[in-house]
């Protein structure tokens, strides 16, 4: 049934063998308001529904082809007509058995000739009124059901993107037309999101620096919190935005929940937003996205932060050492994943070269703290001279002095350039990969994790580095998938060649580029010794 906007108006399907009584029946119909369409037969009937959006039928119980009230039945058990609203009239069927077999049947009202023509505009409006009220409590109960979803959905979201993306989609659903969602990511200049009706693609565009300042203004939301519902024509908005697709009015919704942020902003077809229920889930959706929009930016503020301690804690680059090659990366998961506390560092200390790689537990800005404390205190206790097994031993002691229940992993190489001899000292870190000759050799690796309530056993290995050798070192956020053997990924990592005269920089790239975007922040370091 179409949504009624006056108390007798729509369309009315009068169906009636006799062409008379069709245009006196449709004459008191138009003069309520009515838009009337007509059919003689059962037939016709289902011609006309199938032509027209249909709000009433009006059914005579004597057809040519079929009793009234099969017709009735075959309505109100058709899932795309059950809910139409049919009133039997007959100048036959007139007992009391024939108007109770008739209501029992299905219909809505049974009227006898001679019809009053005020009775049966009245029984059209107590009959409208509660298909009306059912109708609206109805699409109320949908539209709550599908604006829990979206709350769920727009909670669940994991990025900007995709969070714009899940409002405008169940805007367009809950509202049944063209939606689009306006925010500011941090950092960003505003992006608004477009879903042009229920189920269609989605696509989003940048918008100018002040878009959303000027929308404010038009709204009036001010500077503070609020969430402030206006409406714009479409010649206002497209002062905006002139490159606006939909030629309507719109109804524009902008909340902001904490003082000094931008506000996000929905705009929604102005007729699509009628009545007190409507605004009501508008409210809510913009709500709910604002709260979702706040949470993701403070989140992502965070992570710029310890993304910005963490990179100002790395080096600036390795130390050129003669006859050896050195690559390194650091790659953080994403823009919006929590921070880890990967770290690597490389030290010339006179002559002897120290590489360390360590990954601190946990994803936050505390564990990056951790693993600048931990990069310092490596470096101090380097400076004092000291070997990589008491390097690791003291480290460990920091983390249980300090940082009790926290966890790190950590790796040690000390390399003689000119002889390239190698020591590898490891607490818990995954194995070193050495490739000689193209043929892929995992090192012992092992240990105890740094941070273990009792000092633990320390795993060391030697080995000397023929020209042409490289070695790998990694952290766990490269080879480690959620649904991928470790061994597998392992497999992966030792099968990227690299010819004895390739680029090193190069072979570094190839390998991030073969494991792709990563849950986890990556630290990589490639030490290769210069072939002769």
């Amino acid at each position: 049934m179409n949504s009624l906007t006056v108390e007798t108006s729509g369309i009315a399907l009068v169906v009636d063998d006799t062409a008379t009584k069709r245009y006196i029946i449709g004459s008191w119909l138009r003069r309520a308001g009515f838009t009337v369409v007509e059919a003689a037969s059962a037939a016709e009937t289902w011609e006309r529904l199938a032509e027209h959006e249909v709000d009433l039928v009006i059914l005579d119980v004597r057809l040519p082809d079929l009793s009234g009230i099969e017709v009735c039945e075959q309505i109100k058990a058709n899932p795309s007509t059950a809910s139409l609203p049919v009133i039997h009239i007959s100048a036959s069927a007139v007992a009391v058995t024939d108007r109770t077999y008739g209501l029992r049947q299905g219909a809505d009202a049974y009227l006898t000739d001679p019809i009053d023509p005020g009775e049966f505009i009245a029984t059209v409006e107590a009959v409208l009124r509660y298909y009306r009220a059912r109708w609206r409590a109805e699409r109320l109960a949908d539209r709550l059901a599908t604006l829990n979803r979206a709350s769920n959905a727009i909670n669940a979201a994991t990025g900007f993107e995709q969070l714009t993306a899940v409002a405008a989609m169940y805007a367009a659903e809950v509202f049944a037309g063209p939606a689009t969602v306006i925010v500011q990511p941090p950092e960003r200049q505003p992006r608004q999101t477009v879903c042009v009706s229920p189920g269609a693609n989605i696509f989003t565009v940048d918008r100018a620096a002040d878009a959303l300042d000027r929308l404010g203004e038009a709204v009036g939301i001010g500077e503070g919190t609020a969430t402030v519902l206006g409406s714009l024509t479409d010649d206002e908005m497209r002062e905006l935005f002139p490159d606006k697709i939909t030629r309507d009015d719109v109804c524009v919704i902008m909340s902001r929940i904490k003082e000094g942020r931008p506000p996000i902003v929905i705009t929604i077809s102005a007729h699509r937003v009628p009545d007190e229920d409507s605004f009501s889930l508008l409210r809510q959706l913009a709500q709910t996205l604002a709260l979702a929009m706040e949470a993701m930016r403070t989140h992502a503020e965070e992570h710029l932060i310890a993304l910005t301690l963490q990179r100002s804690l790395l080096p600036s680059g390795p130390p050129a050492v003669p006859g050896w090659g050195l690559a390194v990366r650091y790659e953080p998961a994403s823009d919006t994943a929590e921070i880890g506390g990967d770290f690597y560092e490389v030290l010339d200390l006179d002559g002897r070269i120290l590489v360390a790689i360590g990954d601190v537990q946990g994803h936050s800005l505390e564990a990056a703290t951790v693993m600048g404390e931990l990069r310092h205190a490596l470096r101090a206790f380097a400076d004092e001279g000291h070997d990589a097994v008491t390097i690791v031993q003291r480290l460990g002691s920091v983390m249980r002095r300090y940082h009790p229940g926290q966890t790190a992993t950590v790796c040690l190489l000390t390399l003689d350039p000119a002889t390239g001899e190698l020591e590898i000292v490891s607490a818990g870190h995954l194995p070193a990969l050495r490739l000689a000759g193209g043929v892929p050799d995992w090192r012992p690796g092992g240990g105890l994790l740094l941070g273990f309530p009792e000092p633990g056993r320390v795993a060391t290995d030697r080995l000397t580095v023929a020209p042409g050798e490289t070695i790998v070192l990694y952290t766990d956020g490269l080879v480690e998938d959620r649904h991928v053997p470790l061994d597998h990924n392992l497999d992966r990592l030792a099968a990227i060649g690299m010819p004895l005269n390739s680029d090193l920089e190069r072979y570094t790239d190839q390998i991030i580029a073969e494991f792709g975007h990563r849950e986890d922040d990556v630290a990589l370091v490639v030490l290769r010794r210069d072939p002769i």
